[in-house]
């Protein structure tokens, strides 16, 4: 359960605390930059690495990647425009990202097992 609490935090600072940060302290242009880089590179690669860590316990980690969306969805609705559908799509995406990858990370790890048989 420990792994869970510390990917909840990450998953938390990540996805609710970046946004408020963006929003905070980076001011005009430079935000709209920094938001790019966070809804397109960082928290895609987040939920990716996400997924994979989920599928390697799947049967305690399997809701890391639908939390890791809502506090996203959360944390955009908050601190940029409530109920902006568009966030809802990338919200969408990132909870795909998750679950895709953490469906092939326990087919891999049982295509490894079933070799070592």
């Amino acid at each position: 359960m420990s792994k869970m609490i510390r990917w909840l935090i990450a998953s938390a600072l990540i996805m609710f605390a970046l946004p408020w940060s963006v929003v905070t302290f980076i001011k005009s242009d430079a935000g709209m930059a920094v938001c790019f880089i966070l809804f397109f590179a960082v928290n895609p690669v987040f939920s990716v690495v996400l997924g994979i860590l989920a599928g390697k316990d799947i049967k305690h980690l399997w809701s890391l990647p639908l939390i890791s969306a809502l506090l996203f969805l959360a944390g955009t609705w908050t601190f940029f425009e409530f109920r902006e559908t568009a966030f809802l799509l990338y919200a969408a995406i990132y909870l795909i990202l998750g679950a895709s990858a953490m469906l092939i990370s326990v087919f891999v790890k049982k295509k490894k097992e079933q070799n070592k048989l």
